[in-house]
């Protein structure tokens, strides 16, 4: 599991760090920098697989940007911008470091490896520095090529293709209902949300393998309400406009509270909460779903009592997973934070906030005695939230 991040002169992140749990949330203003961290994280990904460009950001759901963009550069601080922007993440046994540049003048395609520590258990696997004779060629990582040395079973193999397999989703409720195309694929559903539909088959034909797979597909019905059950269909076998779906498959639903024949819903027609539902569920329960991944706004579109429910049920979902997975999820609705089992520790919430200079600060909330007395007296997490008490709301 990834324990930690840090990020150092990345866009509003002159300095962070976190300490990362299964179920991480974050919460704060629009442009607090919650989605830089995501994107931070997204850079590192692509270095740790070798290469850091366009191409590979955009397969892990980040913005390419120019250096200028993203080389942090304060109006009111005394420090230089930084020539390198440096990123790392540790697991309990393996850690990777690396400092990235790119000239702000004239850049080039391809973001040049600076530094680079892989190291394992007390080995060192993989290290470059700037006067590095040997592998010169700075456009390729140094970890990603001394990987291909490593056994199956090295856990410095395995924490590498966790934080290579990272990506940030984006749900975008055209995409969901299959009447926009998705531009960024990837298994077991696109960045945006496509190929929901077959991500669906494949969780309901998971049923027999896995008790998580179906105990998820029977609380699917149960958030969703009005659905009976729920599948995938050829899009020619429901009754559709041609321009209702992109896509050769498609959601589907039945209505418990329609008559026979006449309560056939395809994801075009549903609401954009239940494609939500559906969505999240594949991420936490599908056998292929990524092991660490990052999902920004996942709560557009939902009810909050809707959001509340989703969230603790997810929340569960991953807790009982066998296989290590690890979720980043931002949110601007306060229900979601009701929805948070926070005395498990592996359920993590954070604020983020920007100082008077602009830097993101996160901070986690802990579950104090502070925090206690006040549930004791009524306040829930969303309340505090609303009311500013723990950080991450504007100051409008």
């Amino acid at each position: 599991m990834i324990t930690k991040v840090a990020v150092r002169g990345f866009k509003s992140l002159e300095d962070a760090e976190v300490e990362l749990g299964v179920l991480n949330v974050f919460v704060g203003a629009n442009g607090s920098g919650k989605t830089n961290l995501l994107e931070a994280i997204g850079v590192l990904s692509a270095a740790a697989d070798g290469k850091v460009n366009d191409q590979m950001l955009l397969q892990r759901g980040v913005r390419p940007g120019v250096p200028k963009l993203y080389k942090s550069s304060f109006a009111h601080s005394a420090k230089a911008i930084l020539k390198h922007i440096y990123f790392s993440a540790a697991s309990p046994e393996s850690h990777y470091d690396v400092s990235l540049h790119n000239p702000l003048e004239n850049p080039e395609p391809q973001w040049r490896f600076k530094t680079e520590l892989l190291e394992s258990a007390g080995r060192k696997i993989a290290s470059r520095g700037p006067n590095m004779k040997e592998n010169p060629n700075t456009e390729s990582g140094l970890a990603a090529l001394k990987a291909a040395d490593l056994r199956d079973d090295d856990p410095a193999l395995e924490f590498l293709r966790r934080l290579r397999g990272y990506a940030i989703f984006t749900p975008a409720t055209a995409v969901l209902r299959g009447v926009a195309p998705e531009t960024q694929p990837r298994q077991p559903v696109g960045l945006s949300g496509g190929r929901l539909p077959d991500g669906v088959h494949e969780l309901l034909a998971a049923r027999a393998n896995a008790n998580l797979a179906g105990r998820v597909c029977a609380e699917i019905v149960t958030l969703i309400g009005w659905a009976g059950s729920f599948g995938a269909a050829p899009s020619s076998s429901l009754r559709l406009s041609p321009s209702a779906s992109a896509s050769a498959k498609v959601v589907k639903f039945l209505d418990r509270h329609m008559r026979p024949k006449r309560n056939v819903l395809s994801g075009f027609d549903a609401s954009e909460g239940a494609l939500l539902v559906l969505f999240l569920a594949v991420l936490a329960a599908h056998p292929k779903a990524p092991l660490f991944c990052a999902i920004d706004n996942a709560d557009h579109g939902l009810n909050p009592g809707l959001a509340k429910s989703l969230m603790q049920h997810f929340a569960a979902w991953l807790l009982e997973s066998n296989r290590g997975q690890q979720v980043l999820i931002t949110s601007h609705n306060p229900a979601v934070l009701d929805g948070l089992p926070l005395q498990d520790d592996r359920v993590r919430l954070f604020t983020v906030d920007r100082d008077n200079h602009g830097k993101t600060r996160v901070r986690r909330v802990p579950v104090d005695q502070k925090l206690l007395d006040r549930a004791k007296q009524g306040w829930t997490l969303s309340r505090l939230w609303t009311n500013g008490l723990i950080g991450g709301m504007p100051d409008v």
